[in-house]
């Protein structure tokens, strides 16, 4: 039979990992970097078609999607990787298992924990760099920044579940950290260019339904097409509408499909790790 869940244990391995990650300034560093970057974005991301100032929300978040698929999922895994391997080599996890608390609590609990700070440095970073436009920002465009922001969290516990999963399999933290880079380098960077890659070698032959499919493979990209697809001028910006099925341009489609990312990795470590 399976044990009920004990909220309040998994309640105070969240709140340990949410303390840590305070004491040390984790929180405020990110935030502060996410806050300077959208400031930054906002004013100057129309600097190239030569304008500078706050040129609508939509293209403030169509040149912040870019930014936040290399930094959200970084932070992440850095967050993530030594979740288990960490407390096994400083001697701390027997002591933890030797008391009345299942291994599901616990990794609950880390990921719980991790998952805050990481909305919580997100949330306030994205939050704050848009201050100052405040004044500027109509209802519509702040849902719609609002569901930005959502998104890249998301995408970050994605990654933190993908990098949790390496820390209950490696044997050691250094292993762990060469994983955890490995994996990012992987989604982030070599990915899309195998993608295409493969889409010149078939010179076209690969059909449409394939090519998103195998995009839903990289929570990456479906971070990507949440965001383009919940708006039609960024839309109109990739050009990417015409290829993409029109089930998988569906946002309530790719919210599920990222939420799968987030799920089923954290399944596979409380497998791996029982």
């Amino acid at each position: 039979m399976f044990r009920r869940i004990e909220w309040a244990q998994v309640g105070v391995i969240a709140a340990k990992e949410w303390r840590e990650r305070i004491r040390n300034w984790w929180v405020l560093a990110v935030a502060l970097i996410f806050a300077l970057f959208a400031l930054a974005i906002a004013y100057f991301g129309g600097a190239q078609q030569g304008s500078v100032g706050f040129q609508g929300i939509e293209v403030t978040v169509a040149s912040l999607v870019s930014l936040v698929i290399y930094l959200v999922p970084l932070i992440a895994v850095i967050l993530g990787y030594d979740a288990i391997v960490g407390e096994r080599e400083r001697g701390s996890l027997e002591l933890l298992l030797s008391m009345p608390i299942t291994r599901f609590e616990i990794l609950l609990g880390k990921f719980l924990g991790l998952s805050a700070a990481l909305a919580g440095a997100t949330a306030i970073g994205f939050g704050a760099g848009l201050l100052p436009l405040a004044g500027s920002i109509g209802s519509a465009e702040l849902y719609h920044y609002i569901g930005f922001v959502g998104s890249a969290v998301l995408m970050g516990m994605a990654f933190l579940s993908l990098s949790m999963c390496l820390s209950v399999v490696a044997r050691d933290r250094m292993r762990a950290s060469g994983m955890a880079i490995a994996l990012w380098f992987f989604f982030v960077l070599i990915f899309d260019l195998l993608l295409m890659g493969l889409l010149v070698l078939s010179k076209g032959a690969l059909s449409s339904g394939l090519f998103a499919g195998l995009l839903m493979l990289n929570p990456a990209d479906v971070f990507r097409l949440l965001n383009m697809f919940n708006s039609q001028q960024v839309q109109a910006m990739y050009g990417l509408a015409t290829v993409m099925p029109e089930g998988l341009t569906n946002p309530a489609v790719l919210l599920g499909i990222m939420l799968a990312w987030v799920v089923a990795p954290f399944l596979f470590a409380n497998w791996r790790f029982k």
